[in-house]
């Protein structure tokens, strides 16, 4: 989800799915809440979104303001709320005053006076974090024009990317992305192991109107990454350690979880045609471990 000068690995998540899947695995949610347990795995966390009202805060913490990419929207928790058993993020069109504006700054957080759109991000950073395990989310977005949903996560440990980040599910640009991030060289720099599907290849004209299971299975060796059981990138996490002579691999530490729908930036799009409010629904989010 951050985006900064990457070194990609465009293909390299399929031809690591090859090597290291040893058959693909098929295991199936159930489609109503948390059965406790899923084939060798047992639930240790979930949000189910039942209650009516503000998110949990006991599984959830707000990011505020203007926080990566330059993005377009500000974040504020008026934008999140739990209503029929969904997480609702909405995006809006509002104008909303930067309190940290300074006239003639070089910092984009502090040279616009206003935000001309609203929107939520959510993490369970430091409330909850896991190292290894089942990580899944069952959700619907729209998908037009400069919108930049997400399900991802960060390290605990180390600046963004020698944490280590995993982008299970991020659209843009008419595709979705499941992407892996780690540490260059160089402060502030990324490694990328990335893949691309365009939301064409489905072949469902009504695609975004549906719920779909993103799932990621991660431990000291691999990660893999689902979408409604179909492989879209995996990583051999023992290749992954940060290239700055630390010998940190970022991928062998707790991550958290963020959810987020960003508005335009240096991915998202131009959304200046797009009508708003736009919704990012998610019914479930949930972590098993073995």
């Amino acid at each position: 989800m951050v985006k900064h000068t990457p070194i990609r690995l465009f293909a390299a998540g399929f031809a690591a799915w090859a090597v290291l899947s040893g058959g693909s695995c098929r295991c199936k949610k159930d489609s109503g809440g948390p059965s406790g347990a899923t084939g060798e795995y047992r639930l240790v966390w979930s949000d189910e979104f039942d209650s009516d009202g503000a998110p949990d805060p006991a599984n959830w913490k707000f990011e505020s303001g203007f926080v990566r990419n330059e993005e377009a929207q500000w974040y504020q928790p008026e934008n999140a709320v739990c209503a029929g058993g969904l997480l609702v993020i909405e995006a809006r069109r509002e104008r909303v005053k930067n309190p940290s504006y300074s006239a003639g700054s070089g910092d984009w957080k502090t040279n616009r006076e206003y935000a001309e759109y609203t929107s939520s991000s959510l993490l369970t950073g430091g409330l909850h974090s896991w190292k290894y395990g089942r990580f899944e989310m069952r959700a619907r977005f729209d998908a037009r024009a400069g919108l930049w949903p997400a399900f991802w996560t960060l390290g605990r440990m180390g600046d963004w990317p020698h944490c280590g980040e995993i982008d299970i599910m991020e659209y843009y640009n008419n595709g979705i992305l499941a992407n892996f991030a780690w540490g260059a060289a160089q402060k502030w720099q990324a490694v990328w192991d990335s893949s691309f599907k365009p939301l064409a290849d489905f072949g469902d004209p009504e695609w975004q109107e549906k719920f779909h299971v993103w799932r990621m299975d991660w431990n000291d060796k691999v990660i893999r990454i689902f979408l409604d059981d179909m492989p879209l990138n995996a990583l051999d996490v023992t290749q992954a350690v940060n290239r700055d002579g630390s010998d940190f691999n970022p991928f062998q530490q707790e991550h958290y979880i963020i959810v987020n729908l960003a508005i335009g930036g240096t991915a998202g799009g131009d959304p200046s045609n797009t009508q708003f409010p736009a919704r990012y629904e998610i019914d479930y989010v949930r972590v098993y471990q073995k």
